[in-house]
């Protein structure tokens, strides 16, 4: 069973930065973050894979950043200038479908305005 954890996430104003981290209990290839805003469904938002190659959604691109260290089994997300409709709960996992884990608690982020 692969164990997947976030942290990092807080209350920020509009405009503020955060920096998420997701550890995982074994290696993983491909990573992604994902977030489900509030009475919205989850969604990918950035994906890595293992020789650190990202892509984003057109909602962060720009303003968030993730990147990994596969030595310590953990994934970053750097988040800048952040806007209200940021708010949500962060969950990391894989990027397929058919490659999902079990989720982790999330960490949840919420940006003032």
């Amino acid at each position: 069973q692969v164990q997947l954890e976030e942290s990092g996430g807080g209350l920020v104003q509009a405009g503020g930065s955060l920096r998420l981290s997701c550890t995982t209990s074994v290696s993983i290839n491909d990573m992604a973050w994902y977030r489900q805003r509030p009475g919205k469904p989850r969604e990918p938002i950035a994906t890595i894979n293992v020789n650190g190659r990202t892509n984003y959604g057109d909602s962060v691109k720009g303003r968030f950043t993730i990147s990994r260290d596969n030595a310590k089994n953990t994934v970053y997300l750097q988040m800048s200038n952040l806007k209200p409709e940021d708010t949500a709960v962060y969950y990391c996992n894989a990027p397929y479908e058919r490659y999902l884990h079990a989720w982790g608690q999330g960490t949840q982020v919420t940006v003032s305005s």
